[in-house]
């Protein structure tokens, strides 16, 4: 008797549908501009958790916690240490980042911590300190002190940052996030990364892009510095004598 309620237990386990939900999800801008009067721009993420295509639920049930994370272009970046030495401050250590993000924002439900493990965290490029690891060559003693510094200089010049309350449940099960560009966010193409977790484990996730980009007379400029950098250095210098002529001409009188 015990194995047969045991076999009609399981199944009516296996009869039951698996529990699948998946993320709908959209972003507000898919295309930021950069003019001479660019001062921010501020850019919203929404969207809902609902039943996996071909699922026979009709609904999902949390709680769900939802975190994005919104990377910039990678670039490589050196992390350099000064010294005193002789009284004179001197670079005497340095590490290289390569293809390391040059901006990164995570916008949370709760504290991450409280949202799953480090171990998933770190795992998924939830952590800022994740890309300094996979980023680096150096031996990691070297790396984990140089990659705290580099965090923490990024994170006061506002292009990284945590924000464990930027994400807001509107329902159960639609969520909505703000996220506000700095003036001096890096152009070129980004990346929004949303995770859903619950019970600590990623259940769904997506990842949607839009790009920065300059127009004008700023992308003329960025331009002629990348591609004609001889050029470029001309016109920069005749401008900076002309502009020092124009001033002493102007303050002689």
């Amino acid at each position: 008797m015990t194995r047969l309620l045991v076999a009609l237990l399981l199944s009516l386990l296996l009869a039951l549908p698996a529990s699948a939900e998946r993320l709908v999800s959209q972003l507000s801008n898919e295309s930021i501009e950069i003019t001479s009067s660019f001062d921010g721009e501020r850019m919203t993420f929404f969207g809902s958790i609902a039943p996996d295509a071909g699922s026979e639920q009709k609904f999902v049930t949390g709680p769900f916690h939802v975190v994005v994370v919104v990377l910039g272009p990678t670039q490589d970046r050196v992390a350099r240490e000064k010294t005193h030495n002789f009284g004179i401050w001197l670079n005497t250590d340095r590490v290289e980042f390569d293809n390391f993000p040059s901006y990164l924002q995570v916008l949370s439900s709760g504290r991450l911590t409280d949202i799953t493990d480090v171990t998933t965290l770190t795992a998924n490029g939830i952590l800022p300190e994740a890309y300094t690891l996979a980023a680096s060559t150096a031996d990691w003693w070297k790396t984990e002190i140089f990659s705290r510094e580099l965090v923490r200089l990024m994170g006061e010049e506002g292009l990284f940052g945590i924000q464990e309350n930027g994400v807001n449940f509107l329902s159960d099960n639609f969520y909505s996030a703000r996220l506000t560009l700095p003036s001096n966010a890096p152009p070129g193409p980004y990346v929004a990364l949303t995770f859903v977790f619950k019970n600590g484990e990623v259940i769904a996730r997506k990842s949607e892009g839009f790009s920065v980009r300059k127009i004008g007379f700023e992308r003329f400029l960025a331009l002629s510095a990348v591609q004609q950098p001889l050029l470029y250095g001309l016109i920069c210098v005749l401008l900076a004598l002309f502009t020092g002529w124009l001033g002493g001409a102007l303050f002689k009188r």
